[in-house]
């Protein structure tokens, strides 16, 4: 089963710092990263910086578009207008069908937010309360949601390369 998981860190900088560390956490076995991509959102930017860590991942990984999709729908959409509204719904719910619902949405825009950062990690095979230790500043605030098998295969099926 595969995890989506999104560690909130309190600097802009906070989740760009991680990126050794999960090679790290890699090489021990405390986890395995099937993707990953970082937000940088500086207090004075209206809006965050998104990038995808393609040096960690391996097979298996997913297409940016399931990043860009994900990132438009967290901190983007708003900015589009009602025009592209349909899209949007459409976009939601490809997300809900792969078991990124509402609620998960919403804690995400509520935390990440000027002045933060997150990295965005779609792993398996976590020590969670190992890898928040090994993280910089030993501070990550996490947000979850789990993919069961069947979320997972849908996830690859509509965000196939």
């Amino acid at each position: 089963m595969a995890t989506l998981t999104v560690w909130k860190f309190d600097a802009p900088d906070g989740a760009a710092a991680v990126e050794d560390t999960l090679l790290q956490l890699q090489k021990q076995e405390l986890i395995k990263v099937i993707d990953a991509a970082t937000v940088s959102w500086p207090a004075e930017a209206s809006k965050p910086k998104t990038k995808q860590l393609n040096n960690l991942t391996g097979a298996g990984a997913l297409s940016g578009t399931f990043w860009g999709m994900l990132f438009g729908l967290l901190f983007f959409m708003p900015l589009f207008g009602a025009a592209v509204g349909a899209a949007a719904g459409a976009l939601g719910g490809k997300m809900a069908d792969v078991g990124i619902d509402d609620d998960f949405i919403d804690s995400v825009k509520s935390k990440v937010t000027p002045g933060t950062s997150a990295l965005f990690l779609l792993s398996s095979d976590a020590v969670l309360d190992r890898v928040r230790q090994a993280f910089p500043g030993g501070h990550a605030e996490l947000v979850q949601s789990n993919l069961d098998g069947e979320k997972e295969a849908k996830l690859r099926e509509v965000f196939a390369h």
